[in-house]
């Protein structure tokens, strides 16, 4: 899909009331709280619905599998008004880039929504000048662009610029990454999602390469993509086909406080498929969240989320063990946010 370009920002967790890093995507597509979230999209299945972005295709069943993380993470979240916030991140890790990061948080004035109000400006930097910025703003009750840019060594290492067009019964994106006018290189996205009938919604994403390392000074490559949805049975089937390769989701709603998702990739080039199968489970009673995932190359994966009430503390245990080498490894994290 044409996400895997995505230049992604840090995470942090949020206050309820100001989003952060971690919700960058959900303040860009926040429409899916209303028809792409796990309810919402199976209670307002209907003929003439907007049915998202490209990107939203997958997104309830990715969801579900846990993000894991080595070492030690502490995370302090303070809210200066009601549209500031900052951030205090510290990683202690032998796998991922340890340090610290200052993150703030702007969210504008412009409510478009229940809990949904623009501009939202997002930022982190490490001592050393790297920086990720972050831009969401929605200019038209139909058009809304979202602004990606990372920063390392004083020069601008990724960047990337979406614009979505939400119409009706249909959504059609564009997206430029690290377009370099002087070099004619980089790459270009479009998506187009038409709402059919009142389960399925299909369409297609051209990508396309250029620039002078590039065969020919350009190369393109057509994908499409689908979803059924099945209210009745609390599921969704959502696909993305290209010429070489092929990755479909499953979503299945079992239970209040339960969901399940099955991932296929299948390389056709390289012969090769891997299933991956991911859950979550929630225990409101307990303030407790639990993820797991578990593929056919034996990786395993959890991620245990615990609201330390009455305290202003979440407290975060992560585990991953891969089977499947020769040598098996172990991947284990603790993470504190407070506020």
């Amino acid at each position: 899909m044409g996400n895997k370009h995505t230049v992604h920002a840090a995470t942090a967790s949020p206050p309820l009331n100001v989003p952060t890093f971690s919700s960058m995507k959900d303040a860009s597509d926040s429409s899916k709280a209303d028809q792409n979230s796990p309810s919402g999209l199976l209670a307002t299945t209907s003929v003439g619905r907007n049915p998202g972005t490209v990107e939203e295709l997958s997104r309830q069943c990715k969801e579900l599998f846990p993000t894991n993380f080595e070492g030690c993470r502490i995370i302090f979240n303070k809210g200066l008004s009601n549209h500031f916030q900052i951030s205090h991140t510290l990683n202690m890790s032998n796998i991922t880039p340890a340090g610290y990061r200052f993150g703030v948080t702007y969210v504008g004035t412009n409510m478009v929504g229940p809990g949904e109000a623009y501009p939202v400006l997002l930022g982190d930097i490490d001592p050393s000048g790297n920086l990720n910025a972050n831009m969401i703003h929605q200019f038209h009750p139909r058009v809304k662009s979202k602004l990606v840019a990372q920063f390392q060594d004083n020069k601008c290492a990724a960047a990337q610029l979406t614009t979505d067009y939400k119409a009706d019964t249909y959504t059609a994106s564009c997206t430029l990454v690290n377009v370099d006018i002087i070099n004619k290189s980089g790459i270009g996205v479009g998506h187009l999602l038409k709402n059919l009938t009142p389960k399925l919604d299909l369409g297609g994403e051209l990508t396309a390469h250029f620039g002078p390392h590039v065969p020919n000074g350009a190369v393109a490559a057509l994908s499409l993509v689908g979803r059924y949805t099945i209210p009745e049975n609390d599921s969704v089937i959502s696909a993305v086909v290209q010429p070489t390769a092929a990755n479909i989701f499953y979503y299945k709603k079992i239970k209040e406080n339960f969901q399940a998702g099955v991932e296929l990739n299948t390389n056709l080039a390289a012969g090769e498929s891997v299933a991956s199968f991911g859950y979550q489970i929630d225990i409101p009673s307990a303030d407790l969240a639990f993820r797991g995932s578990l593929d056919t190359n034996w990786q395993v994966g959890a991620v245990l989320e615990k609201k330390l009430l009455p305290l202003p503390l979440t407290l975060t245990l992560s585990g991953a063990i891969d089977h499947g080498s020769k040598h098996p490894s172990y991947k284990f994290g603790c993470g504190l946010v407070i506020g």
